[in-house]
This record gives structure tokens, sequence and C-alpha cells, in this order.
């Protein structure tokens, strides 16, 4: 088992890593009945990609002596009415270190091949931009 899921109450959830016993809670966004209090699950689908693509960046960039410490990702999602769905996740990678053209190519592939976004649907537009320092 990967995680626990318990219902709160009032459109929130608690999920709890079995392994670590860290909880994420979650909340029905405000444009669909809830208070919007903490990540809705679908922030939380966008919200991975980011964090899945920075994370193997980092095992890359840790091969090649490079420090991605101070590497932030905006994340945006937008949804689709009907059906209720992510229509876009919109990434703005801003790499806080220099690189050559060699590594940043490298880095950007293996961020474009992170098990994330390789299983989100293909229905769903992707727009993913890097700037570096």
């Amino acid at each position: 088992m990967t995680s626990k899921v318990t219902y709160l109450g009032d459109l929130r959830t608690s999920s709890v890593h079995i392994q670590s016993g860290t909880e994420i809670l979650s909340d029905a966004p405000t444009d669909n009945n809830g208070k919007g209090e903490a990540f809705s699950p679908t922030d939380a689908v966008a919200n991975a990609l980011g964090t899945c693509m920075m994370t193997i960046m980092a095992i890359k960039a840790r091969d090649l002596n490079v420090d991605l410490v101070g590497s932030t990702i905006e994340v945006t999602k937008i949804m689709q009415a009907e059906p209720r769905k992510i229509a876009k996740i919109q990434l703005v990678l801003h790499m806080a270190t220099a690189a050559d053209e060699k590594t940043k190519t490298i880095l950007e592939r293996t961020g474009m091949n992170c098990p994330v976004l390789l299983s989100l649907n293909p229905d769903i537009d992707k727009e993913i931009a890097f700037n570096w320092k």
C-alpha cells in the first residue's frame, strides 16, 4: 500500500504516506463547492508533474555535478468545464544555475521523460518552458 486516504468531511481528505507517515490534506476547489483551503486533487496532479520533473532533473544534475538548489517551477492548471477535467498544465521552470548547452539539453530531456509526464492523458495540453540563469 502506498497511502491511505480518509474522508474528513466538508469536502476534505487526509492522505497519509505509509512509508513516511507524511500527511497531505486536500479540499475541493472553490469553483466546485469547496473551500479551497488546500490543494485540490487536480492541483495535486499538476503539482506532481512539476515535482517529478524537478526530482529526476536533480538526480541527473547530481550525476553531472550541477547544483539545481534554488530552482523553481511555476505551475498553472487550467480546467475544462464539460466534462470537468484538467485541460492544460503550464510549467515554467526557472533554473537557478548556469549550464552549457549540452548540459541544458540533457537536463531538459531528462525532465521531459519524467514518469508523471509520461503517465498523463495525452488529451491534456502541456506547455513547458525552461528559463536558465
